[in-house]
């Protein structure tokens, strides 16, 4: 028997490097001849990892983590008929079944066969499934043929593998973050969050056209990383208003439109930003966005949080001024990013060098092993996106 270990979820701020049950072609009691198996080349901790660890969460102790995936196919179902052994994949965080009415619309995020609690299912994260995660060794994944974005060139794959690696998830989160939000040529673009999710958006920006990109953070090194490739900064620390920094920069105090890239754990501005308070990115994102433009919001919102700051922040339920939202007639976007509308054209932008979308967030290579530090790195705010190497295949 193949062994296989993986990062598990033990208790609040723990995380821990365990042995596995070693992946099986099944879901249940029946065969999955539509999966494949992978010998997991990159896997990535995430910002949404984050929330279970803080315990912000319901997750089960024992979970193992992990829904960015990057792997080696090392075994094939009967019925996968288009990808083979030996392929460098790409795994989509959204599990999709590529049957059901929202599968064939394009809404991979809320397959609605794949999780019986509710529409859409990740590897590795509470409420979605139950799906065994892939910050581990070899992780198994179904639908192989619809879910799976292979690499046309194994040495080119391997040689950019840091890039590729971010698109199972943040790249096309950030991208379609910039998307929903309707940036395009010359747009000027404001961006809340610098943590690896912003920072993509921000490139995504770029990518897209966009005159001025303007991120905001709390925290200092994050906010130096953007400036690192082009973004103006707004330090959310200062007394300065949002609405003042950003007159600072463009001359007026709004912008076309905006991206929330940090969700429910948001804190204040200003004089209150150790206090957290989940309704502030929404509301400041509102204030400031041009009458008539869009906000993307990719930051994740749950309907659960034991740690929440009231009881109507434990189910998600937030103080938001939607009133002005209404009256600026404000687009909004939420809900997990269907990866496959957008990763074969990120794939192409990164092999043909459009983007350097690693530099960018700052990719840092770590083992399995080290995957505990990195957690603990990251919760610190490390201006990092730690990328885990289980069989030493990054160069």
């Amino acid at each position: 028997m193949s062994v296989n270990r993986g990062v598990a979820y033990i208790k609040t701020g723990v995380v821990e490097v365990r042995k596995i049950d070693y992946p099986k072609l099944a879901l249940g009691k029946r065969q999955c001849h539509h999966g494949v198996i992978l010998k997991v080349v990159t896997t990535n901790i995430c910002g949404s990892d984050q929330h279970m660890v803080r315990g912000r969460t319901t997750a089960p102790t024992g979970l193992v983590l992990g829904h960015e995936i990057t792997g080696e196919v090392i075994e094939c179902g009967r019925d996968v008929e288009f990808v083979k052994k030996g392929d460098i994949v790409s795994v989509p965080f959204n599990i999709a079944c590529g049957r059901c009415r929202n599968c064939k619309e394009g809404k991979t995020g809320i397959c609605l066969s794949v999780n019986p609690a509710r529409p859409g299912a990740a590897y590795g994260y509470v409420d979605m499934g139950g799906w065994v995660g892939g910050q581990a060794e070899y992780v198994m994944v179904p639908y192989a043929d619809f879910n799976l974005l292979r690499f046309p060139d194994r040495d080119q794959a391997l040689a950019k593998i840091k890039d590729l690696t971010l698109l199972s998830d943040i790249f096309p989160t950030g991208y379609h973050g910039a998307v929903t939000a309707g940036v395009g040529p010359g747009s000027i673009v404001y961006i809340a969050g610098a943590g690896p999710v912003g920072l993509a958006s921000a490139a995504s920006c770029h990518l897209l056209g966009a005159a001025c990109v303007i991120v905001g953070d709390l925290i200092p090194e994050r906010l130096k990383q953007a400036r690192s490739f082009g973004c103006e900064t707004v330090d959310l620390r200062k007394e300065a208003t949002l609405a003042q920094q950003i007159e600072h920069i463009v001359k007026v105090p709004e912008v076309d439109c905006a991206v929330d890239c940090v969700g429910f754990e948001a804190r204040g501005h200003g004089h209150q930003h150790a206090v957290e308070r989940p309704a502030t990115v929404l509301n400041s994102m509102m204030e400031i966005t041009r009458a008539g433009g869009a906000l993307g919001i990719p930051g994740l919102y749950v309907t659960g949080d034991p740690g929440g700051v009231d009881e109507n922040a434990k189910i998600g339920m937030l103080g938001i001024r939607i009133g002005l939202g209404w009256a600026k007639s404000h687009v909004f976007t939420t809900g997990q990013c269907p990866v496959m509308k957008y990763h074969r054209q990120l794939m192409n932008a990164i092999l043909y060098d459009k983007i350097k979308i690693a530099k960018a967030v700052n990719v840092a290579v770590i083992s399995l092993d080290d995957a505990p530090q990195g957690y603990a790195d990251f919760d610190k705010g490390a201006a990092k996106k730690f990328v885990l190497d289980p069989h030493r295949m990054v160069a």
